[in-house]
């Protein structure tokens, strides 16, 4: 469960850091992305544990509410599924069009953009 949330707040992360402070950037970047400790990021910002937990947990709760509003992440997920079924309906059907497969490979390049 642990590795589902992380990579979860990880995908919101991306499409909403943006939209973040400076330190709701660099708390979450440190505590998800590198792997640091609470006590660690406390240490580099010279705040208390306990600030840098609850700075964290809000992140998370604001990175839910924009999902919850704007569907970037749940309509990405859509859309990478669909990418999916076409390329492997144009491999299984149309594996001699050339054209056809290139264009479904530009469309996986661009959504991993």
């Amino acid at each position: 469960m642990e590795i589902e949330k992380n990579y979860r707040i990880n995908s919101l992360f991306e499409f909403y850091q943006p939209l973040l402070t400076k330190k709701q950037n660099d708390y979450l970047e440190l505590y998800y992305g590198d792997d640091y400790s609470l006590g660690e990021i406390a240490e580099n910002f010279h705040v208390s544990r306990q600030a840098v937990y609850d700075n964290i947990k809000r992140t998370e709760s604001i990175l839910e509410d924009y999902e919850a509003k704007l569907h970037l992440y749940a309509e990405f997920q859509v859309r990478n599924q669909q990418a999916d079924r076409i390329q492997r309906y144009v491999r299984e059907n149309y594996p001699d069009d050339a054209t056809l497969n290139h264009l479904v490979n530009h469309l996986e390049s661009l959504e991993e953009e």
